[in-house]
């Protein structure tokens, strides 16, 4: 516990079990000599998507599982950590080496579990002195994890082998102070000089940051700005560009400066397809569609700027949203309530919610906090990563889902009664299966095929599932556009307090 609190990481997600029970009688007094803050779960696949969470809020974390099955269910959180660039630590607890390949119960190859997804993967051999050699290893590990000498953070895997006996032999009193962690610096950059055309357009993916913002607003470049990017906001930010992008107006562009990791439509995608696209990053990763992007280390500073005075406001005049759906006006409208001050963290599920929100979320004077897996987009673990970012923030989170997602990971609302309760509000836009397939090729499919295969729809009692979990459930009148807009108003002026879910049932695709 010493080395991992040392190497800087605060919080861990245990799972209980045998095997890995010397490290819960550690992290228990590790927790009440206040080093750190533990949180317990029962599902592997849940706790490694807290984890995340809690990395996706600046907070490395990590995740104990016991030997077995246990581990391989911590996989998904382990790829998306990798994808996305986010720390995640997993240890996991193993027979000793003597007990490998022979069938012995609950014994499985974990070394390299993971392949290629973690910066590092090591083994912690049964007997491994607990000296300054283990803190050195961890501290190498959760080294690797925050990426601040590789520019690459993402997962770590330590795997650590027990022999019996597995209860200590006395207790462990570790001193009431907190470690002060040995952190390891990572390099300055004095800013790059960048020098773009005056028809350039700005595309902000996820996790660019305020620089996209800021860049845009010095050149006087449209930006074309995802939700979780963190810069869809101020004067430059247009709300429908993808439909901008079909427009005549692509042929004009000059240049296109990418940040951050843009994955949510496809006329972005041809858009950074084409010649002449920068791409600023700070990591050792970047988004290349056609392979050819000039590649600039950040941080940058523009230089002989030339505005053309008329380039943004062709694309402000060409922004014009049509009328949005119910989907589309409710999205708008939590993303709306969400950039309020104090407002709630908001994590966006995968698939079709994101979308909505990408088209008609207007950008504002300030954007919100807004999260979402978009590593490798899947729908998994998003209510337990929404849980994770509450968590790390402190902050009360509102995510929004659809029915397909919510059945996914509903079961990470699951709350032990000994555990602190979160502070999470879980919007389920129902719309009777994946309604992310009625906008693609797959539509013109026949009814019975597309209905079966691609919408999925499932026979689910939300309020059913939600009171079985322990979580609030609440229903949004859908009858009639104006008092769902009456009831949603107040719904998302309430602060979000302990578990819920809000269902809103939408006509199917």
């Amino acid at each position: 516990m010493s080395a991992l609190v040392g190497a800087g990481v605060g919080h861990v997600v245990y799972c209980p079990g045998s095997r890995d029970a010397p490290i819960g009688y550690a992290l228990a007094d590790a927790e009440a000599a206040g080093w750190l803050r533990v949180y317990v779960r029962l599902d592997e696949r849940s706790a490694g998507f807290v984890a995340l969470g809690l990395g996706r809020a600046g907070r490395p974390a990590a995740v104990v599982t016991t030997s077995g099955t246990a581990v391989a269910n911590v996989y998904p959180a382990v790829l998306e950590a990798d994808a996305a660039g986010v720390p995640l630590v997993v240890v996991s607890a193993d027979r000793p080496a003597e007990m490998w390949h022979t069938g012995a119960n609950q014994t499985t190859v974990q070394t390299g579990i993971f392949g290629a997804a973690p910066r590092l993967s090591t083994d912690v051999p049964a007997g491994f002195p607990a000296d300054e050699r283990l803190d050195a290893l961890v501290a190498r590990a959760v080294t690797a994890a925050t990426g601040v000498l590789s520019a690459d953070p993402g997962p770590v895997h330590l795997n650590v082998s027990f022999r019996d006996p597995l209860v200590p032999d006395g207790p462990w009193s570790p001193q009431p102070q907190a470690l002060v962690p040995r952190r390891v610096r990572s390099f300055s950059t004095a800013p790059t000089p960048l020098k773009m055309p005056a028809r350039t357009v700005v595309v902000a993916g996820d996790g660019a940051g305020s620089v996209a913002r800021d860049l845009a607003q010095q050149g006087g470049w449209p930006l074309l700005a995802e939700p979780t990017s963190g810069s869809r906001a101020g004067d430059n930010a247009l709300t429908d560009y993808q439909t901008v992008l079909r427009s005549e107006l692509v042929d004009d562009v000059e240049a296109v400066l990418v940040l951050g990791h843009p994955t949510l439509s496809r006329p972005v995608s041809r858009l950074l397809a084409r010649p002449g696209v920068t791409v600023v990053t700070d990591r050792s990763r970047w988004t290349d569609v056609a392979g050819v992007a000039r590649v600039v280390t950040g941080p940058v500073e523009l230089t002989g700027i030339e505005i053309d005075s008329a380039w943004l406001g062709r694309w402000k005049d060409a922004d014009r949203p049509v009328a949005p759906t119910a989907k589309q006006r409710l999205c708008r409208d939590i993303w709306r309530s969400c950039a309020a001050p104090d407002a709630p963290v908001l994590v966006i599920g995968a698939s079709d919610v994101i979308r909505c929100f990408d088209r008609f979320a207007v950008p504002g004077d300030v954007a919100p906090k807004a999260l979402a897996n978009r590593g490798l987009a899947g729908i998994d673990g998003t209510i337990a990563t929404a849980i994770g970012v509450g968590l790390g923030t402190g902050r009360p989170v509102r995510v929004v889902v659809g029915d397909l997602t919510f059945a996914h990971d509903a079961t990470s609302l699951l709350l032990g009664e000994t555990e602190p309760e979160p502070d999470v509000q879980v919007i389920v836009v129902d719309d009777h299966g994946g309604a992310i397939f009625g906008g693609l090729e797959h539509s013109a499919a026949p009814r019975p095929v597309l209905e079966r295969m691609f919408l999925t729809p499932q026979g689910l009692d939300l309020a059913a599932l939600a009171a079985g979990l322990g979580a609030h459930h609440c229903t949004v009148e859908t009858s009639n556009s104006q008092p769902m807009a009456d009831q949603m108003h107040r719904l998302l002026a309430e602060p979000v307090q302990g578990r819920s879910v809000v269902e809103i049932s939408l006509p199917a695709v």
